[in-house]
């Protein structure tokens, strides 16, 4: 028997100016561009994926060997979900039947106990759960779950659900907490938070528990990582330097854990999986450990952009307030994963904090990995770049000045994909009597509590009006989340001034809705200074620029090169237009691609003026100049060239 999923959001759709243009770039773009990459049908100069090859070799229709990564499945899996999003409100009766033939693949390659894995049905069954530390297989069966739900929910069929609950019949008859069983947990985290997606539908209790299982099993000891690889005769790759267990969270049991370490993309995987089996279970221990880590992130280990994992060396969190801007690793779905980690946190308990940093991360450090013509990515997202430094210091050549094409390790194209395409489970949330709204997008949405119609230019203006489409029961709420960032703002209702104080960062209306109220809220955006905590030394006597959640850079393109000898003027004088990505002149008013541009006066050590000497005894003489800042994640669409983020003051 399946249930409707537990969220009381019965219709939303996000019809946003804004995210329009990413949504349907995604569409147009980046569906089919990663469907071609898939078969392997792009252009000879790009890496080759052999994703769905391996799916035909696996079911025997091809003869050869494996190829690609061992978590190579899962890209068709994170493909599939974004599809399945985006038939929600995109419906595309061709792409649904293209995905319905590429499920149909899925389902050859299944064997008939349920174990569905390209890499051990090719290599051979009777190595398959001997490598769970490394070899995926519990992570690529977490995003065919993933995209099991989601393909369910999108279009009534049952084909990949079926696949799904086959598969993990199996594994729950492989791994748990039973005699005979493997006392284990995936080496990356993703089947915890798939797992309660899964029992959200099927309220089969045995789907959480064993979500539990994996949560609770990991880091206790004796660690059974340590055991595999003693029975597999290998080490820890990791073990000759600073990770070891951590990079696996594996260090000690999860509820005693106090900081974030680790690989950052597994990290924020597993906390968001922690953060939903404490809410369906009411468990208020591991509720706690996802505060204290949630706090260890965002207070002490992320970026201004909302990235985080700021070594390249195990793509990792290092220690407090090590913020290095031009070795940042900053994967882009290491920020997608924090954004799924906010959005559960907001589950737990509704604070204003969780849906602020879901906004940092979402317009900044999530979207800075597509391009803006959605076929090229970026896996690192720097806050410095010097295309020189890229290419000779052997230190940052993890760091790109220009996005890639599709390559081998592409977990991260689909990944935004399915983030942008399930937006409007990221908008708002009801629960009860009340419809929270944590982020401002145009559309619609119905539920439980309020229907709503909302309009914005959010981010270039803090203008949102929303209109009640149905009369409300009595006692309806509506709370609206006064962003963090925000130091003015106004709200009416029907023409008439609210005067009231958030609570938790959310302002809450109860009233008697009619269809046709009027919601207005106002929310200033000046320019703002930002400074980071002096204990972050590579921000020292630095600062930054932000307007609303956006967080804005300076390009080669529009400042020159020589980005480090730029300083903000004692007096900051900012003037914010819209305009486009192009010239400073050109001003458009409905033109895809559209930005708010700032200006500020700025000084320019002068080059020229020092001469050649290496070293002197002199000051160098400041020139006046007008400095361009244009959003972070827009840069990187006109060339090669330097970009940075934090300038110095002083």
């Amino acid at each position: 028997m399946l249930s409707a999923s537990s969220n009381e959001i019965t219709g939303w759709s996000v019809n946003d100016p804004f995210w329009n243009r990413f949504r349907e770039c995604v569409v147009r773009e980046g569906i089919p561009y990663q469907w071609a990459a898939l078969n392997d049908a792009l252009p000879e100069d790009t890496e080759p994926s052999h994703c769905l090859r391996n799916f035909r070799i696996a079911a025997g229709k091809e003869q050869g060997t494996h190829q690609g990564f061992v978590f190579q499945d899962s890209d068709l899996y994170k493909w599939l979900e974004g599809v399945a999003y985006s038939l929600r409100w995109h419906p595309d009766p061709q792409l649904e039947a293209l995905a319905d033939s590429a499920i149909e693949e899925i389902r050859d390659a299944q064997q008939p106990d349920g174990y569905l894995n390209t890499y051990y049905t090719i290599n051979g069954l009777d190595k398959r759960w001997t490598n769970l530390q490394d070899h995926h297989e519990l992570y690529c069966a977490g995003h065919l779950i993933e995209a099991a739900v989601a393909y369910y929910q999108a279009t009534g069929k049952r084909m990949l659900l079926d696949i799904a609950l086959r598969f993990v019949e199996h594994i729950s008859t492989v791994l748990g907490p039973e005699p005979g069983k493997i006392h284990a947990y995936p080496g990356h985290p993703v089947i915890e938070m798939a797992l309660v997606r899964l029992y959200e539908v099927t309220k089969d209790e045995r789907h959480l528990q064993l979500s539990g299982y994996f949560i609770d099993q990991r880091g206790q000891a004796p660690l059974y990582f340590q055991e595999e690889a003693q029975r597999g005769g290998w080490t820890n790759y990791w073990s000759g330097g600073p990770l070891g267990w951590r990079y696996y969270q594996a260090q000690e049991p999860v509820r005693e854990q106090a900081d974030a370490v680790g690989h950052a993309v597994r990290a924020v995987y597993l906390y968001s999986g922690m953060a939903d089996v404490a809410r369906e279970t009411e468990d208020s221990s591991l509720a706690e450990a996802c505060r204290r880590l949630w706090k260890s992130i965002t207070g002490k280990r992320m970026y201004i952009t909302g990235a985080i994992g700021s070594s390249e060396y195990g793509e990792a969190f290092t220690f407090d307030y090590d913020l290095p801007n031009d070795t940042i690793y900053g994967e882009t779905c290491a920020s997608i994963g924090l954004v799924f980690f906010a959005r559960r946190m907001l589950g737990l308990e509704k604070r204003g904090e969780y849906a602020d940093v879901m906004e940092r991360a979402l317009y900044n450090g999530v979207i800075s990995g597509m391009q803006l013509d959605g076929k090229r990515f970026f896996y690192v997202n720097p806050l410095e770049v010097d295309p020189e430094a890229c290419r000779y210091d052997y230190n940052k050549r993890h760091v790109k000045a220009e996005r890639q094409k599709w390559f081998g390790c592409a977990c991260c194209p689909p990944n935004i994909i399915r983030l942008l395409t399930s937006l409007e489970d990221y908008v708002c949330t009801a629960a009860e009597d009340t419809l929270y709204m944590h982020l401002y997008m145009g559309g619609e949405v119905h539920s439980g509590p309020l229907s709503l119609r909302t309009e914005t230019d959010y981010p270039w203006s803090g203008n949102v009006k929303m209109t009640v489409l149905e009369d409300a029961a009595e006692g309806a709420v509506l709370a609206l989340r006064i962003p963090g960032w925000c130091r003015s703002w106004t709200l009416q209702v029907n023409g008439e001034e609210i005067h009231a104080q958030p609570s938790d960062g959310y302002v809450y209306l109860k009233r008697g809705w009619q269809q046709g109220d009027q919601i207005s809220l106002n929310l200033d955006m000046p320019v703002r200074m930002v400074y980071a905590n002096p204990a972050v030394r590579e921000d020292a006597g630095k600062a930054a620029l932000m307007r609303g959640p956006l967080v804005y850079c300076l390009e080669e393109a529009d400042n020159g090169a020589d980005l480090h000898a730029l300083r903000h003027a004692p007096a900051i004088r900012a003037e914010a237009v819209f305009e486009t990505l192009g010239t400073a002149t050109e001003h458009v008013t409905e033109q895809a691609g559209g930005i708010v541009a700032l200006y500020t006066d700025g000084l320019r050590e002068d080059r020229d003026a020092w001469g050649t000497e290496l070293y002197a005894e002199k000051v160098p003489e400041d020139q006046a100049v007008r400095l361009r800042w244009i959003p972070y994640y827009a840069w990187a669409n006109r060339g090669s060239g330097e970009m940075t983020v934090w300038v110095r003051y002083r």
